[in-house]
C-alpha cells in the first residue's frame, strides 16, 4: 500500500502543479482587468446579448465579468440591478456554462483541447441550455430574494491588489493540491483492489467526471491529466469527458451563488445536465465520421 500512496501523491503533485501554472497567473490577470476597469469598454460587445436573454441592458457588465473573469465578478455586477428570480435563473444557466473563459479554456488546452473548440462549445452550449428557460412560465420561479450585496474588494493601489490576488492564488493552490491528491490516492487504492480491477477498469474517468461536476473544471482536469499521463485515456476519451464537463461542472458552489439571489437550483441543474448529455451524444455521433484533429492538438 505504501508504494501506491507514494506514487499517487507524486503523480497528484505533478498534475496539480501543471494546472496551477495556468490558474495562478491568469487569476492575477483577471483581478488586474477588474482593477483597471477594462471590462467597461468591452461590455458593449455583450450588450446585444442582454435583450436575447431577457435581461436589462445594464447586465452587459455582468455578462462581460462572468464570461471573461469569473462567476463572482458576474454576480457582483448583477447584484445591484434588482433582477427577478427568473432573470437570476437565466443568468445562472448562461454564466454557469460560459464563465471564466480566460482561465478554464487555458486549462482545457493543457489537456489538448483547442481554445477555438472550447470557446465555441461553451458559448453555443450556454445558448442551448438557456433557451428552454426563456419559455418557462413565471409560476415556476419563486419570490425575489434580497441577500447581502456581493461586491469585489476595493484597493487604492495595484500593490494591494496583487498581494490580495496572490494570497487567493496560494489558497487556491492549497485546495487544488490537497483535493486532487486525496482523490487520486483513493482512486489508485480502488484500482488496486481485485474486485474493482475487473469491474471498474476506467475508475479514473468516473472520478474525473464526478470531481468536475461537483467542484469545477480545474479539479476534474487535474484528474484527467493524471489519467492521460498514464495512457489510460485516449484523445477521444479526453474530448468527450472535457466536452461534458465544460457544459456541466461545479454544480454545487457556483449554482448556490445564484440561488442566494432567488434563482431556481433545480432548473439550472436540469437544463445544464440535459444540455451536457445532448451535446456529448451528438458530438459522439459526429466524430465517428469526422476527424478529431481540428479539435484536439497533437
Amino acid at each position: 500500500m505504501l508504494p501506491i500512496l507514494y506514487d499517487s501523491l507524486r503523480a497528484s503533485m505533478t498534475s496539480a502543479l501543471l494546472i496551477l501554472r495556468y490558474v495562478v497567473p491568469l487569476h492575477v490577470l483577471a483581478d488586474l482587468f477588474l482593477f483597471f476597469d477594462v471590462l467597461k469598454p468591452l461590455s458593449g460587445v455583450f450588450a446585444p446579448m442582454t435583450g436575447l436573454l431577457d435581461l436589462p441592458p445594464e447586465a452587459a457588465m455582468a455578462l462581460a465579468g462572468g464570461m471573461l473573469l469569473n462567476i463572482y465578478a458576474g454576480i457582483a455586477f448583477a447584484a445591484p440591478l434588482g433582477l427577478t428570480p427568473y432573470q437570476w435563473t437565466v443568468l445562472g444557466v448562461f454564466l454557469g456554462v460560459c464563465h471564466s473563459m480566460i482561465v478554464e479554456c487555458a486549462i482545457m488546452a493543457r489537456l489538448g483541447i483547442s481554445y477555438g473548440y472550447s470557446i465555441l462549445l461553451r458559448v453555443s452550449g450556454a445558448w442551448l441550455a438557456v433557451t428552454p428557460v426563456l419559455f418557462l412560465p413565471p409560476s415556476w420561479f419563486g419570490p425575489t430574494v434580497q441577500p447581502a450585496h456581493i461586491a469585489p474588494p476595493h484597493f487604492d493601489h495595484v500593490g494591494g491588489l496583487l498581494l490580495h490576488s496572490l494570497g487567493n492564488g496560494l489558497v487556491l493552490t492549497a485546495k487544488i493540491v490537497l483535493l486532487i491528491s486525496a482523490i487520486i490516492v483513493v482512486m489508485e487504492l480502488l484500482k488496486s483492489t481485485r474486485m474493482l480491477r475487473s469491474r471498474l477498469a476506467r475508475v479514473g474517468t468516473s472520478f474525473s467526471i464526478i470531481a468536475g461536476q461537483l467542484l469545477g473544471i480545474t479539479y476534474g482536469a487535474g484528474i484527467l491529466l493524471h489519467e492521460a499521463g498514464k495512457g489510460t485515456l485516449s484523445r477521444r476519451d479526453l474530448l468527450f469527458i472535457g466536452t461534458f464537463l465544460m457544459i456541466c461542472h461545479s454544480i454545487v458552489e457556483d449554482v448556490l451563488l445564484f440561488v442566494l439571489f432567488g434563482a431556481s437550483y433545480w432548473i439550472i441543474i436540469a437544463v445544464r445536465l440535459t444540455a451536457a448529455l445532448l451535446i456529448s451524444f451528438l458530438l459522439l455521433r459526429l466524430f465517428r465520421i469526422v476527424s478529431l484533429d481540428w479539435v484536439i492538438r497533437l
